[in-house]
Parts: structure tokens; sequence; C-alpha cells
């Protein structure tokens, strides 16, 4: 269920509620800052995605009754998929227990409470959070973003230059301005093969609002062959100052090779048009495993008039399941969801994806024509 827009009367019902407890007031020290540390402060910190910081006492308090709104209401943290469907190792939905103590701690005037009950932040790498990369790679150029107007989507092809295969077990895109970027997208080209941007090859990893580091399992790994480049597909958004930008991606290797190797694949349709004042136009992808796979992971992807997403799995045998319904896709939030456990499909399996756009009056969020629908699928093979 959609809860971005709740009542107001829900609002009070919850803080009603964790207002009536057994007496004993909450503090940020001892009760809220654990939560923001496990939730939060890993966009909301200095040099990362979020726009204000929840690292001290003294950044959060101003911020208190706009907390309490955004959790009762589930605008934060960020999560779309709808919880009849499938179980996701990284589910970002706060527990209610959770939800209560915020609540109760606002009501009660948000006190910060003792130091000595403060935890310690947790640690992040400065710059990263997958740790030191073992190596980095930019676009290889600086590119002139423009104050304003549309900028159609850049390729950056930058080579590897590595002489032998290699395995990419964690990676992170770090966007150099953020403010002007709405996504990258690191794909492999392999090597001996013209590039061609509407087919490049397996994607690597992605970076938009909401989207977490690439970071695997002990023994899976992304196969990078010797020779190999790295394509940059960059969506710049123009926000009123004109940068140079050289955006980069940090690449962790794997240190044995692994025993699954993860590869991304896609089910996408681009040929199709949204009729004039559509609310509802229904768009259709599929993908067919070509040999036994694990997966792993799904990202839908649509663009400013996405309205909705659903996976749905198809068995040799003729058995179907939905693996992801996202019934309020966000254009703003590209999530990308991992399985809590990795389901198998067999050689013949069909993956159907079924997407619906709004192109009414009433999406007020429409700057360009749309390119086209995409699932991708992050897939583990044996």
């Amino acid at each position: 269920m959609d809860l971005r827009f709740a009542p107001v009367a829900a609002l009070l019902a919850a803080s009603a509620f964790a207002a009536n407890t057994d007496g004993v007031k909450p503090t940020f020290t001892k009760d809220v800052a654990p939560i923001l540390d496990r939730r939060c402060v890993e966009c909301h910190r200095s040099g990362e995605a979020a726009p204000m910081a929840f690292t001290s006492f003294k950044e959060v308090r101003p911020w208190a009754k706009a907390i309490r709104q955004a959790v009762v209401q589930r605008v934060m943290p960020p999560w779309y998929a709808d919880p009849a469907h499938g179980e996701f190792k990284n589910d970002r939905r706060l527990a209610q227990t959770e939800i209560d103590t915020i609540v109760a701690w606002v009501n009660a005037g948000a006190p910060e409470g003792e130091l000595k009950d403060l935890p310690a932040l947790p640690a992040f790498a400065e710059g990263w959070n997958i740790g030191k990369p073992d190596q980095v790679f930019d676009f290889g150029l600086e590119f002139q973003i423009p104050a304003s107007g549309v900028v159609e989507y850049q390729y950056f092809q930058v080579p590897t230059n590595f002489t032998e295969d290699k395995w990419i077990q964690a990676a992170e895109i770090r966007p150099q301005h953020r403010a002007a970027i709405h996504h990258i997208n690191v794909y492999i080209a392999p090597p001996g093969k013209p590039i061609n941007n509407s087919d490049i090859g397996p994607m690597l990893m992605g970076y938009a609002p909401g989207v977490q580091p690439l970071n695997l399992d002990e023994g899976t790994a992304v196969l990078v062959k010797a020779g190999s480049t790295f394509v940059f597909q960059a969506h710049f958004t123009p926000n009123g100052t004109a940068v140079k930008d050289r955006s980069f991606i940090g690449v962790k290797f794997a240190k044995t090779v692994p025993s699954l190797q993860s590869t991304t694949d896609r089910a996408f349709n681009y040929k199709f048009r949204i009729p004039p004042g559509d609310p509802n136009y229904e768009v259709k992808a599929s993908w067919t495993a070509t040999r036994d796979v694990e997966l792993y992971a799904m990202m839908p992807h649509m663009h400013f008039r996405g309205k909705d997403f659903e996976y749905t799995v198809v068995y040799p045998d003729g058995r179907t399941e939905i693996l992801l319904d996202v019934p309020h896709y966000d254009f703003n939030w590209q999530l990308g969801y991992e399985l809590k456990k990795n389901i198998m499909l067999p050689k013949g399996t069909r993956i159907d994806c079924v997407a619906h756009f709004d192109n009414s009056p009433n999406n007020n969020s429409i700057p360009i024509p749309p390119r086209k629908s995409t699932g991708a699928i992050r897939l583990l093979k044996k």
C-alpha cells in the first residue's frame, strides 16, 4: 500500500499510539541515534546524496518533526515493493517499533539524552561505501554540463587495459556533481566487438538516487574479460549552474576465482509510443533463460511517465509467480531489489515484465519524451 500521501488521521493515530507508552520518554542518544545509524546515515552524512546530515543531535534536531512525518507516511527510507510479493534482503522499510520510537521522541520534545548513551557512528571509508577500491576509472575527460537545457545521454568509452580476465566483487560509482546528474550506468563492452550504444553489453552497475553500491557475496563476482571497455552512460540534469564533470567508478577485485558468475541481463521494450493523454498505457517485455541460472536481484527502470512495474516468472512446467510488484514507481528513486534467497531458474524459464505509463495531464513530471522501459535482472551463473 502506498503511504506517501497518508491522510492526517493516520499520522495522528500513530502519534497517539506512540504517546501512550510506559511513560519513559525516548532520547536521541539512547533510542533514536541507533535507528538513524542503521537506516539513514549511509546517505544522510557529509559528502553523500542526502541534502542534510543526521550524524549528530545538532544536525538532527531541526528536522525532528519532518523526520516524524516522513517515517509515519513511509516516505523515508524509500522502498516501493509491494510486501505481498517476495522477500528482499535490502528491504529498507522501518519496523513499526522503530517508527513508534521516533514518533514518541518527537512528541516528547525531541530530548537529547545522556552523551554516555550515544553509540559510535558506523565506520565508513572516506569517500567510499565499499572501502578503498583496488582501481578507479573515470570518464577520461571533463564534460561541460550547461546551466540549463536538456542534455542527451552521453557515452564515454574507457578502456580497462586489463591484460588478463578480472573478477569484480564490489563496485561503486561516485558522481562528481550529484546535483547535476540523475544517473550513471557503467556497461562492460567485450573485446573484439564494435561498441553499439543501444546494445553495449552487460551492465556492471548503475548510480541513481537510492541505488546502493554493488557488493556481492563472497564467492560471487562479475567477469570482465581482458581487453574489455567500460562504457559510462550519463544522464545529466542541468540545474542552473554550469559545471565540468568527471565522475568515476571504483572497483574491488575478488581474491580468488568465484564459484558463481554474476551478470546483468535485461528485458526491454523500446518500440512503443504512448498516446497523448493516456493515464494507464501498458507495455510488456520478456526475458528467457538460455541456461540454468539463479536470480539474485531485479531493478525496474522507466522514465518520468513510469507508473507501475511488475515481474512475473513463468517456469517451464507452467507454474507462475509474481517476483516483484512496484505499484507506485518513482523515477527519482531508482531502487534495486535483492532477493533474500536466490531463485533457481531452469533453462527455458521466462520472466514477463508488465509496466504502465501515465501520459495524462495529471502527471506533472514529464519533461521529455519517453525512451524505453526496461527491467534489469541480475543473474548468478554457475
